[in-house]
């Protein structure tokens, strides 16, 4: 048998769905794993869908918990819902004003008083990260330096008013799993249910599934939401709200895919202009080089002209010499014939040709 009901995905018909006692206990005693005694309504807030925010429908329920030793203890459920993805900081403000918040402390007046044990509940319209498992289980423990686990005197309200446990749920990967009774109840939340020509509601198939009363008021609730007029309105307000987001968010990831090109080929361009550069920087190196040797060059023609320079002047202070010499030579040779000494000894002293005596 095929039921079709509100999808509680949407906000205002979560809102309505777990304004139900009934219903608000099946559901959180599912999550708990534990029987939930009594569940009131504390301070909810409902997404504005006129405001520019991501939809997060948030909800606070004082539950009395049946415990192991039948005994009931009091906790704050603290029930978070968004269909996308957000930032864990919204999540933890939130809780930060839970924590804050003196009407969340128990005890009697007068006397010390300790914030009320708190379990908080993520459903999700997201995955988160790479967790394969559709609801997840976080429960705090405390330990002693060497690691071993401590339990005389857990739970402690000092303790329990400081940190809290917490339960996520996956929505994405229910796909129609079902093992157990809290997989059977999320079932309504499985997007893999919606209808193909109006996400607005689901086909939930009751045949082979337990259909407890319990299970029965859910579905009944959700289509009693399915023929409200004002619930249709309203999720119909959320399309228009979530479209447009969706279509802001779709220009800013063509925007960041401009710029995200952009900047790879501003990357580009820097890589060509630096290896320009570089091969500019070699050049000029290799020019400097051949000018250090050019310089090089020219010093030792420099030195060498210089050498044949002294060279030269060697030369001409030995032709100057000889020259002085042979003046020496013809002066006597001179002074020889002058005196009357025959040509023929002269020349054997002076070793002059005749000739040369002669013309002198």
């Amino acid at each position: 048998m095929i039921r079709v009901v509100a999808n509680p995905i949407y906000d205002s018909v979560f809102k309505y769905l777990m304004e139900d006692t009934r219903v608000a206990k099946t559901i959180l005693s599912a999550l708990l794993k534990r029987e939930v005694e009594t569940v009131e309504m504390r301070k909810h807030e409902y997404a504005d869908c006129g405001r520019d925010k991501i939809s997060m429908f948030r909800v606070d329920f004082a539950a009395k918990v049946r415990q192991d030793d039948g005994s009931l203890k009091l906790i704050l459920i603290e029930l978070q819902k968004t269909w996308v993805n957000t930032e864990t900081l919204r999540f933890r403000q939130y809780l930060g004003a839970q924590y804050s918040s003196k009407d969340n402390m128990v005890g009697e007046e007068g006397k010390r008083r300790y914030g009320m044990p708190m379990v908080s509940v993520y459903l999700l319209g997201h995955r988160v990260g790479d967790i394969t498992e559709p609801v997840l289980y976080v429960d705090h423990k405390a330990y002693n330096y060497a690691g071993e686990e401590v339990t005389e005197g857990i739970p402690d309200p000092f303790v329990e008013s400081l940190v809290h446990n917490t339960i996520i749920v996956q929505i994405p990967l229910l796909n129609g799993v079902i093992n157990n009774r809290l997989m059977n109840i999320l079932r309504v939340f499985d997007q893999s249910q919606t209808d193909l020509h109006d996400r607005h509601i689901m086909n939930i198939q009751t045949e082979g599934h337990d259909t407890d009363a319990d299970m029965e008021s859910i579905l009944h609730r959700l289509e009693m939401a399915r023929v409200d007029a004002e619930l249709r309105h309203k999720m119909n307000v959320e399309d228009e709200y979530f479209q447009e987001i969706e279509d802001r968010d779709t220009a800013i990831m063509e925007r960041d895919k401009t710029i995200e090109e952009r900047d790879k080929t501003i990357e580009e361009q820097d890589k060509t202009i630096e290896n320009q550069a570089n091969t500019i920087d070699e050049q000029a190196n290799t020019i400097d080089e051949q000018a250090n040797t050019i310089d090089e060059q020219a010093n030792t023609i420099g030195e060498q002209a210089n050498t044949i320079d002294e060279q030269a002047n060697t030369i001409d202070e030995q032709a100057n010499t000889i020259d002085e010499q042979a003046n020496t030579i013809k002066a006597s040779a001179a002074g020889m014939k002058a005196a009357g000494m025959p040509l023929e000894q002269i020349a054997s002293l002076t070793k002059l040709p005749i000739d040369v005596i002669s013309g002198l």
